[in-house]
């Protein structure tokens, strides 16, 4: 696990004060890369040093974004918290879980945890922008957790990896970020229209469908090449074969 690869992402915080204890949580546990989804003038910084206490300093490296997204173009994957099961969630890991796919995953890129609004959480929109979701179990009664402690929780289980992984092999190659990601899926799915295999309207969950699944197998450059080759050629092929059954 390399703890300077893990990156704590806040999507509109209400509370500057849970920024402050958040950015204090991040320190106990060695990670200091904190993004935040929204606008600085919006929070009140003396608010959040007082929860910082000296980690402080966190906040003033903090940079801020205008979308889940934009906040993690670097990363290879992007882990949206939440309580809530949904139709669109998908399968949600357990933070302990999770810290076993960062611990190998962030020896050779960045890793996102994003946190959602205190009140409303990660929505399903803010949600389609993430590629996995993790959950942190709490009671039935009163599942409702606090920033901060949502923070301590997925932060302490990153640094508890750190201290039993083992030393291992570790693969050669840098996993692909999402950005470079899209340009495989935006090549797939130009391809898949070519030769008629879905109209306009089915773009969109087909793209979702790719992100999803070549995000988490992450992918070598030289593989994103190789797949992004081979549907060019499938679609050059149908082409050719259409034309010659016209003559």
């Amino acid at each position: 696990m390399n703890l300077s690869n893990i990156v704590i992402v806040l999507d509109h915080p209400d509370e500057s004060r849970n920024i402050g204890a958040a950015c204090r949580a991040m320190a106990n546990n060695d990670i200091s890369d904190l993004r935040i989804v929204g606008k600085i003038e919006d929070y009140d910084i003396e608010h959040i040093h007082v929860l910082a206490i000296h980690a402080g300093e966190i906040f003033d490296k903090a940079h801020f974004y205008n979308s889940i997204r934009e906040a993690t173009a670097d990363c290879s994957i992007c882990a949206g918290t939440t309580r809530r099961k949904g139709k669109k969630r998908g399968k949600l890991l357990l933070p302990e879980e999770f810290a076993k796919i960062a611990g190998e995953k962030t020896q050779e890129s960045k890793i996102a945890i994003v946190f959602g609004n205190e009140r409303t959480g990660l929505t399903d929109p803010q949600l389609d922008e993430c590629n996995l979701g993790v959950t942190i179990p709490s009671s039935d009664n009163f599942g409702s957790l606090n920033l901060s402690h949502a923070v301590q929780i997925m932060s302490y289980h990153m640094f508890r990896e750190n201290i039993n992984e083992k030393k291992g092999q570790y693969r050669g190659y840098t996993p692909l970020t999402l950005e470079r990601i899209d340009q495989t899926v935006e090549n797939i799915t130009n391809n898949m229209q070519k030769i008629g295999f879905f109209k306009m309207p089915g773009r969109e969950d087909m793209e979702n469908f790719w992100r999803s699944i070549l995000s988490r197998a992450s992918l070598s450059e030289g593989e994103a090449q190789y797949l992004e080759k081979t549907f060019t050629k499938m679609a050059g092929l149908a082409k050719k074969n259409s034309e010659e059954e016209k003559k």
